[in-house]
């Protein structure tokens, strides 16, 4: 059933690429997977839903895939942070995902709208994570001002860019957009001026689902890293990989705790995983 799903997923993403997502009817859908209409509303129950769910399979994959990136690391290289920043640009310029925000950000869903607004609010939470890696946490009270222009600065950056070039050469915006940030962190460090208050900030992103996503994210980077060449290797990292999913950021379900905690208890009968250095952290983030 799982890769019957997303086959329909595939196809209606190629529909909504070649035609867009308004233009593109259930039938289209239907005809492009060659499955029946009581099958596809057993998997959606509208179309908007079946959008929702394909932004979420791909951000999920590339959420990974940005993560991975950090695996045996520093992650308080700025260079790490650009090269992750690159990649998500690359998969939403090969998925066509802005072009598809933009055609449905109007739309009057509100379950749509909020997954929308999530996404944006997670993707700020993110790069503000990052930067107290990146910058200190002694500068965390500038860093949400410094998230909020960065990402202005880059979106509008990408959007002009597009408009005067063939080509829109991601590394080289990234690189000009980043440059430009570090001079504004240093500049506000000096000042003292900040326009979003961190404890107001704070209370719409928890400081602590924040800090545990990052350091369930490091824990788990470094684990994999460390038996990547052992025997277990392949085993274990499906289970960090399923463990690091159920916590992910972009599930709006909670984490299903008893599948959860079979996968500890399987990493756990594991030596290399038992006396790692980060098992016991690991289990207090997952398990508590």
């Amino acid at each position: 059933m799982k890769n019957r799903k997303q086959h329909v997923l595939a196809c209606a993403h190629k529909l909504f690429i070649d035609k867009g997502f308004q233009a593109t009817s259930i039938q289209d859908i239907l005809d492009e997977s060659k499955i029946a209409k009581g099958t596809l509303y057993n998997y959606f129950s509208s179309k908007n839903e079946l959008l929702i769910e394909l932004f979420k399979m791909l951000y999920i994959k590339m959420e990974k895939e940005r993560d991975d990136l950090l695996l045996g690391e520093d992650p308080t290289d700025i260079h790490v942070f650009v090269k992750q920043f690159e990649l998500q640009m690359e998969t939403n310029r090969a998925n066509k995902l802005i072009s598809l925000f933009e055609e449905v950000i109007f739309i009057n869903d509100p379950e749509l709208k909020q997954f929308i607004r999530n996404g944006q609010m997670r993707m700020l939470s993110w790069v503000h994570q990052r930067f107290v890696q990146i910058f200190g946490y002694e500068k965390r009270d500038y860093l949400w001002d410094c998230a909020i222009m960065f990402l202005g600065i880059l979106n509008h950056n990408i959007r002009y860019y597009s408009m005067t070039h063939n080509k829109l050469d991601i590394p080289r915006v990234v690189h000009f957009s980043i440059n430009r940030l570090v001079n504004i962190v240093e500049d506000v460090s000096k000042t003292g001026e900040v326009l979003l208050e961190a404890d107001v900030m704070d209370r719409l992103f928890p400081e602590d689902a924040s800090k545990s996503r990052g350091s369930l994210c490091q824990i788990i980077n470094e684990l994999k890293t460390d038996i990547r060449d052992t025997i277990e290797g392949e085993k274990i990292t499906e289970l960090l990989d399923f463990i690091h999913d159920e916590f992910s950021a972009i599930n709006s379900r909670e984490p299903r705790r008893f599948l959860v905690e079979s996968a500890m208890k399987t990493l756990g009968e594991y030596e290399v995983v038992h006396r790692h250095k980060g098992w016991n952290k690991l289990k207090d983030l997952v398990l508590n």
